[in-house]
């Protein structure tokens, strides 16, 4: 017997750009997205100082249930991080 699909449970992607600053060097907050959110992380792209001592962006492709996307993204935001999300007008 197949369960039906709902909006919450369905299988998505989104692309973001992120900005992850030095002070979050330490932290594996790409990491825990996959651990703790259950979403697949592709890095499509990353600029990185010398020596990694400013600032990291990243565009990232989150995929996986709709409400695992969310969250991780919720976590994102509740660390204060710097997210855009790609608009269909200009890519980004």
């Amino acid at each position: 017997m197949k369960t039906a699909m709902t909006q919450d449970n369905r299988f998505t992607q989104r692309r973001v750009r992120l900005q992850i600053p030095k002070y979050f060097h330490q932290e594996p907050v790409i990491s825990r997205l996959v651990s703790d959110y259950h979403v697949t992380v592709n890095i499509t792209a990353a600029i990185l100082g010398a020596n990694a001592n400013g600032d990291g962006w990243f565009d990232l492709e989150l995929r996986g249930i709709e409400n695992h996307v969310q969250e991780a993204l919720g976590y994102l935001n509740d660390l204060g991080l710097e997210v855009w999300r790609e608009t269909d007008q200009d890519g980004w």
